[in-house]
């Protein structure tokens, strides 16, 4: 067992058992009572807990018999839900006698911090709760009940599938077993299954008094599930503000069990994380950030942030940037994360534009946004913005390596000049977005999504297109590749191939091999043909929003970049045909 580092520790007796409790920050400031799960002790807290601790009185305690905490005697009986909120509200008291406090709890921490929330001799002493991986056995229960009293066949799979995702809770129940093995195999392996599995990083987790907590945990659920599930509390509505964050990879939970969650927390704010179930490990910075936020706009009297766009469970409060975001796909998409409550930093060559874009996303929803300005083709410059933006406002968890310039005119009509400049904007400009970026993102080791605005042309063979087309292939497959390099580090790559867009890319667009009148007439050509098509860059951006969410590795947008893709595939002699075709500008 081990003393957090930089804590101030306390004793807290109460019901027959002492307490471990710990603190971190300003006792002045708002309090933030961190409650652990099985098997964890207050240890599995420690990365959220001096995130938060800059901002806020941070407190973490040891659950009886878990930790330092001392367990009851005898066990049998001693972990009951009232038990375990006489304890809460013992710490609370020595905590923070005159003020209610914000509540997280995680895992069986969420669990018992549900009954603290939802029972009448706690009001006032709890300003909000952050929920993760951890639902109400009273709320558990009346969704069972539901189920089986109509059992059509979405509600019965929703039961079968939840059932076999609990198959260590019945485990739990057996006599002894779970001592047995968490005192011996399992205790000494599972710090090895948290790493290899779950991808939890080493450090000051998990403590030396694991097997201990573990076993001792076992009455957690020995002494709670059954008789609640049996028969759940009417009343268990709660009595201050909810934040529930869903990890979506979790395998013992699933995310329909918080289907009707809105009847018990009415004033409740979702979000969802792509992580598996330890997320206090391998997402604090994430966490941290939407404690904070939600716990200030509670502090501050602010309406509760019920997400309103699609993905705003999903994208509130993350930090995305994208380059070429002056206009086109790149505002756009800006735009759309900004709808989803996205922090935004707005990068383009063009600093007004940058700086347009940043001020409307404010307005759209964006809780900040920030322009900066930068040439992508610049190694030494991105290096800088990437140092920058990490130093200002974060590593960056979504990145869109959007900016590029067009380039129309046979092979022989284009210079070597011309291909270094296509080649510079549209693949280096990714690579050092990939790199310096992205490389962040790596080394954080908290996961994280790039996508990279590829194009139809990556697949699409023209003769009017080689350099074009020739970088954006090049694209293409470097998210290829990069896709399966930084998948064992939670990093999704997308390449988004677009077809004809809306954009003022084709009246900027150079043409090689013709004067500077006919090149005018054939930018206003394209724009005009391209207008007439008329398939705008929201699109596009909702279809970024909709492939981060789902990690999509490869995504054409209209039909006619599908279309193509598809003859790729099958067809390929049909596009090579297609491409000896001189198109008429």
């Amino acid at each position: 067992m081990t003393a957090l580092k930089g804590a101030r520790e306390r004793r807290v007796r109460t019901g027959g058992v002492e307490l471990c409790v710990a603190e971190f920050g300003d006792p002045a400031q708002p309090t933030v009572v961190l409650v652990h799960g099985y098997p964890d002790s207050k240890e599995v807290w420690s990365e959220v807990a001096v995130r938060l601790a800059d901002r806020f009185h941070v407190v973490l305690y040891d659950v009886r018999g878990h930790g330092r905490s001392t367990a009851p005697k005898p066990l049998r009986g001693g972990f009951t839900l009232a038990k375990l909120t006489d304890d809460f509200l013992a710490v609370v008291d020595a905590v923070s006698p005159d003020r209610p406090v914000h509540l997280v709890g995680h895992d069986w921490g969420s669990v018992q911090s549900w009954e603290f929330v939802t029972v009448k001799h706690t009001e006032g002493r709890i300003a909000s709760f952050t929920s993760m991986s951890g639902p109400s056995l009273d709320h558990f229960g009346h969704w069972i009940n539901a189920r089986v009293k109509r059992p059509t066949p979405r509600r019965v799979g929703q039961l079968l599938g939840q059932g076999a995702k609990s198959w260590y809770v019945y485990l739990l129940h057996t006599p002894a077993l779970p001592e047995l093995a968490w005192r011996g195999p399992l205790g000494k392996r599972w710090p090895k299954i948290l790493e290899r599995v779950e991808k939890v990083p080493g450090g000051d987790y998990p403590t030396s008094s694991l097997p201990t907590d573990a076993a001792h945990g076992a009455w957690l659920y020995r002494d709670n599930v059954r008789p609640r599930l049996l028969r759940p509390r009417p009343d268990a509505y709660a009595h201050a503000p909810v934040q529930l964050i869903t990890p979506l990879g979790d395998a013992f939970l699933s995310e329909r069990l918080y289907d009707e969650l809105e009847r018990w927390a009415p004033q409740l704010t979702r979000r969802t994380l792509p992580a598996k179930h330890w997320v206090p490990r391998t997402r604090p910075d994430q966490l941290a950030a939407w404690i904070e936020e939600f716990v200030t706009g509670v502090e501050e009297g602010r309406p509760v942030v019920k997400p309103g766009g699609r993905y705003s469970d999903r994208f509130g409060g993350r930090l995305v940037l994208v380059t070429g975001a002056g206009s086109g796909i790149g505002r756009a998409t800006a735009f759309a994360f900004a709808e989803a409550g996205a922090r935004v930093v707005a990068v383009d060559r063009d600093t007004e534009s940058a700086a347009r874009t940043a001020e409307l996303s404010l307005l759209l929803g964006a809780p900040k946004a920030w322009a900066e300005t930068v040439d992508v083709s610049d190694e030494q410059a991105m290096e800088k913005l990437a140092e920058k933006v990490a130093a200002e406002y974060g590593v960056v968890d979504v990145l869109v390596n959007n900016a590029g310039i067009g380039l129309s005119g046979s092979f022989f009509a284009t210079t070597p000049d011309d291909w270094r400049k296509v080649l510079d904007v549209n693949l280096w400009g990714v690579i050092h977005g990939c790199l310096f970026f992205g490389g962040q993102m790596a080394e954080r080791g908290q996961g994280g999504h790039i996508v990279n605005i590829a194009s139809a042309a990556a697949y699409q063979p023209s003769r009017a297109l080689p350099a074009y087309s020739t970088s954006k292939a090049a694209v293409l497959m470097l998210s290829e590749c990069l896709r399966a390099e930084l998948a064992g580090r939670d990093i999704g790559v997308t390449a988004i191939c677009p077809g004809f867009v809306n954009t003022n890319i084709t009246s900027t667009a150079r043409f090689t091999g013709v004067d500077a009148e006919e090149e005018r007439r054939r930018q206003k050509r394209t724009a005009r043909l391209y207008g007439l098509r008329n398939y705008p860059p929201e699109k596009v951006a909702k279809a970024i929003l909709r492939a981060v969410a789902r990690n999509e590795a490869v995504v054409p947008v209209t039909p006619e970049a599908r279309g193509a893709h598809l003859m790729s595939r099958v067809l390929p002699g049909a596009l090579r045909a297609i491409a000896r075709v001189e198109p008429r500008l």
